[in-house]
């Protein structure tokens, strides 16, 4: 049952357009009579399509928004507050905290919602600091470890090659030497970004999407689409291009292998989106503005299993793959004193590259 939402409601309930706080007005069942000004812009949703549908759909654990409700209306509680995710219209995720309160109506709740996106973004900002400090050290070990010992153990073999005479013996000091040099390879690799030195130059973030997109084309070139939505405003920045090439490539190319079912049935699609973020804190820094790179791709999401770990090195979502790829993308931009994020559901995974501008 849908209560309907009396006439003179939206009179009664004008006073909260004037709040920045989010704020809705619902019934026992969840059904919305009221959505102030700042909850229709953070969903994306008219108010007139928001009323007298249920609210429960706005989340993405319904339930729990309606045992609240149903132990408000029990007068278990007199206010609640709890935690959960606000589902948008472009299926962004935002979390927030609700606070649950009756109304001086009987039958009639007032929902509150506060972001929580700052404090996460903190956070999982944090973790990223800590995570490059802990990849660096993993590679200092990497490289002690591993490196001296593969020159050892290649250098015998070639010897042992040299003095044996059975084909089935040579076969097997060339499989020890093949292996020796992929793993030297991959160390190799892990260590590029701290030995190459960083050479700074004006970069044009579009040179470089440009040039990522052709490279990817000429690799995927039937069944990909990659769409431009830049923002020509865009000033250029001092930077490596070439560390942003490769960092924006590898993120790029990881979309298009993530795509492989997509690429199948003819709908692939990667977005490349500039735009200009104002008064925006990032690294624990405040910045006046900053370049947002989107790299938004509509595959099947990143695997949860490793969702708080894709930045690691050595993991990696896909058979086959060297888990190096976004290890060293957030390097890179890191060494421009930015951050890489990543927002993934199905259907929707959005990398996006923050860089300071000057």
């Amino acid at each position: 049952m849908v209560f309907g939402k009396p006439a003179s409601s939206s009179k009664r309930f004008q006073a909260f357009d004037l709040l920045a706080t989010l704020i809705a007005v619902v019934n026992r069942d969840g059904s919305v009579l009221f959505a102030n000004a700042a909850l229709e812009d953070v969903l994306g949703t008219s108010r007139r399509t928001l009323e007298g549908s249920s609210f429960g759909a706005c989340f993405n654990e319904p339930q729990v928004l309606q045992t609240a409700l149903d132990g408000a209306s029990a007068n278990d509680f007199a206010t609640l507050r709890y935690e959960a995710f606000l589902r948008r219209v472009n299926h962004d995720m935002m979390p927030v905290q609700i606070t649950l309160a009756q109304s001086d109506k009987v039958g009639e709740l007032i929902i509150e919602l506060s972001p929580l996106d700052q404090q996460v973004k903190q956070d999982r900002e944090e973790r990223l600091l800590d995570q490059a400090q802990a990849n660096k050290e993993l590679i200092r070990n990497l490289a002690h470890e591993i490196k001296n010992p593969l020159g050892g153990i290649r250098g015998a073999a070639q010897l042992l090659q040299m003095e044996v005479e059975s084909r089935d013996l040579i076969e097997y000091t060339q499989v020890i030497i093949h292996e020796a040099d992929r793993l030297q390879s991959l160390v190799d690799r892990l260590l590029a970004p701290h030995r190459r030195p960083h050479v700074v130059g004006d970069v044009n973030i579009h040179e470089v999407c440009e040039r990522v997109r052709s490279v990817i084309l000429a690799e995927f070139p039937r069944d990909l689409h990659i769409e431009r939505d830049f923002d020509v405003s865009i000033p250029e920045f001092r930077g490596d291009r070439e560390q942003l090439i490769q960092a924006t490539l590898n993120i790029v190319h990881n979309a298009a292998q993530a795509l492989s079912e997509r690429r199948a049935a003819g709908d692939a699609q990667i977005t490349l989106k500039t735009r200009i973020a104002r008064q925006v804190i990032f690294n624990k820094q405040w910045y006046r503005l900053a370049l947002e790179l989107h790299v938004i791709d509509n595959g099947p999401g990143v695997p949860s299993a490793i969702k708080d770990r894709i930045f690691y090195p050595l993991v990696s979502g896909r058979e086959g793959g060297t888990g190096l790829g976004l290890t060293l993308a957030q390097t890179f931009v890191q060494q421009h004193h930015g951050v890489i994020e990543c927002d993934s559901v199905p259907g929707r995974t959005d990398f996006k590259l923050l860089i300071p501008l000057p």
